[in-house]
């Protein structure tokens, strides 16, 4: 598993909080915690923060996050464990879209928490229509991100004015996700909303996903950063092979697109495009691993793949 790679390097969660005795059951706290909101707000490089490694993919293409991404970090006898959510799609309603959707409504009904991230001082109907997918029943808090960038935080009082109208939040955070003191205020306004029961994970656990899957992630973070807003976002990532040989790695994957077109743009003139995702990657993988990484990275053209539903079932989406 993913979490027992960082381990092995050491870093899996601080030393003073992997040095710590284990509290008895009776003694732990212990929940889910939902991580919701519109696309390319700032979910994933919410979780990363909180889990103290990067697990979630990131780019500044919408959609980016796919799947329900499960992340834990356990601080004294409290365990969190973190689920972020594919951004909610209100345009597209092909078979994909209609998938990430259905991740994010499963989601938001069987949890203890859920933290709405919104840009602190911004709120569309991208927004609202993730804010009316929240359940009454279970305590929200209003997550101010990108409170850094704002200047006159006088303004921000009407603001959240407006908010709580909208929803009864049971906490209102301005913060940062970039910053580490923020981050660690938040780990305390989240622990009283968790009830007492025994862990769900190790205390050294970081998430729930596979190599595998993080295999696929990485080369589709990379594939999305290196071809900008040209590339669809209906492009997805298949794991075809995964062999450990020890501290080796055989990876064989294909990336998936919908045109011939998309496809000569992944692979550029004379191959360099699809060199340099493999190469950043390969690179990635070898540093989360702490081992070798033999990749290889095909292109296949699945036209409408992204509006079959048997296919994106196929393809690992729920």
């Amino acid at each position: 598993m993913l979490a027992q790679a960082f381990k092995a390097r050491g870093a899996a969660v601080p030393a003073a909080e992997a040095s710590a005795s284990v509290p008895a059951a009776d003694e732990q706290r212990c929940g889910l915690i939902a991580i919701v909101g519109k696309p390319n707000v700032g979910k994933s490089t919410l979780l990363n923060a909180l889990v103290g490694q990067k697990i979630s993919i990131t780019s500044r293409k919408a959609q980016t996050t796919r799947h329900r991404i499960t992340g834990m970090r356990t601080v004294g006898a409290t365990q969190f464990v973190f689920v972020d959510t594919p951004g909610f799609q209100t345009r597209h309603g092909n078979a994909l879209n209609r998938s990430l959707n259905r991740t994010v409504v499963g989601t938001v009904n069987d949890v203890d928490l859920i933290i709405f991230v919104v840009e602190a001082g911004q709120f569309n109907l991208a927004d609202a229509k993730v804010l009316a997918l929240l359940p009454e029943k279970t305590p929200a808090i209003l997550l101010a991100n990108k409170f850094d960038l704002i200047h006159r935080r006088a303004e921000i009082a009407p603001w959240l004015r407006s908010m709580q109208e909208r929803h009864d939040f049971a906490e209102f955070v301005p913060m940062s996700a970039n910053n580490a003191k923020d981050i660690e205020r938040l780990f305390g306004i989240c622990e009283k909303y968790l009830p007492q029961q025994p862990w769900m994970y190790g205390a050294d656990e970081l998430t729930d996903r596979s190599d595998r899957f993080m295999a696929a992630e990485i080369i589709r973070e990379k594939l999305f950063r290196l071809t900008g807003d040209e590339l669809p976002y209906t492009s997805t990532v298949v794991i075809d092979k995964y062999e450990e040989e020890g501290s080796l790695r055989r990876i064989a994957a294909t990336i998936v697109v919908e045109r011939d077109g998309h496809k000569g743009m992944i692979i550029g003139e004379k191959g360099e495009k699809l060199k340099r995702i493999g190469t950043e990657a390969r690179h990635e993988l070898e540093a989360l691993t702490g081992g070798k990484v033999f990749l290889e990275i095909w292109v296949k053209v699945r036209s409408g793949w992204a509006d079959d539903e048997a296919r994106v079932k196929t393809f690992g989406y729920e």
